[in-house]
């Protein structure tokens, strides 16, 4: 009988080690999300955050296929590009495929303060993105989208995003640490972040034992404070070790309109 135990335990290790490192963090899960907002028509967004990537992978090419089916009017990439061996370069194949109508936006993370890139405007630039370093832009008319430095490792200035943005326009803010929240919750009603990965490796009954310094109480989905809607993703890439347990990458797609 204890041989039966201890090969039954053996073999529920091998196949948890298998979907965790080869199964699971190439599942990405699409989730489909709607907001009110007072604005003229539905706009589609896709977020994506937590990229890690190294090159055009197996994942990164279903990223691609998922986005090509959803077809967003605006992508919007909240930080952490970046993967083992910190080379931009292996940022480019997949952020060079990456389009939608409204554009491409991205925010620094955590990783981007870390390994820091010389002219990061020009580099994401001439890969079609819009980078967003406490600034704003107009998406389309009626419709703004501020971007804050990274608030776990940069210096975000929220009251600069914000000043540029007129009275009356729907405000989308995005920032990569979600524990951030705390004091950007009542200056936008739609917030968007991530940096958590949703704890990547989630063990049933057991709290989650791992999240990155400045993700505050926040790990996952919607939170609601004086007004304002935040959703934190779980990403799409792994960072630390390259596995993922019942925490699935995610691609979150929230339409806001009437």
């Amino acid at each position: 009988m204890r041989r039966i135990v201890l090969t039954f335990l053996v073999l529920a290790l091998i196949a948890v080690a298998v979907d965790s490192i080869f199964i699971e963090p190439y599942r990405i899960e699409v989730t489909h999300y709607s907001v009110q907002a007072p604005i003229a028509r539905p706009l589609k967004i896709a977020l994506l955050t937590d990229l890690h990537t190294s090159g055009l992978g197996r994942r990164e090419i279903r990223l691609l296929d998922l986005l090509n089916a959803e077809n967003p009017d605006v992508i919007i990439i909240s930080g952490d590009n970046l993967t083992a061996g910190f080379d931009y370069s292996k940022v480019r194949p997949l952020l060079s495929r990456l389009h939608a109508p409204l554009g491409v936006w991205f925010v620094r993370g955590n990783w981007e303060n870390r390994y820091p890139l010389k002219n990061e405007h020009t580099f994401y630039s001439q890969l079609g993105v819009r980078f967003l370093l406490n600034d704003a832009a107009p998406i389309e008319p009626g419709v703004w989208l501020a971007g804050l430095d990274d608030p776990s490792t940069g210096a975000p200035n929220l009251n600069a995003a914000l000043a540029k943005i007129p009275t009356g326009a729907y405000t989308i803010l995005t920032f990569h640490a979600p524990g951030f929240f705390n004091q950007a919750a009542g200056r936008a009603p739609l917030v968007l972040a991530g940096h958590t990965h949703g704890g990547q490796v989630r063990i049933p009954f057991v709290p989650v034992f791992w999240k990155p310094h400045g993700s505050g109480h926040y790990l996952e989905g919607w939170y609601t404070a004086r007004g304002s809607r935040m959703y934190v993703s779980r990403g799409i890439g792994t960072s630390v070790l390259p596995i993922r347990f019942l925490c699935r990458p995610e691609l979150a797609i929230i339409t806001i309109g009437p």
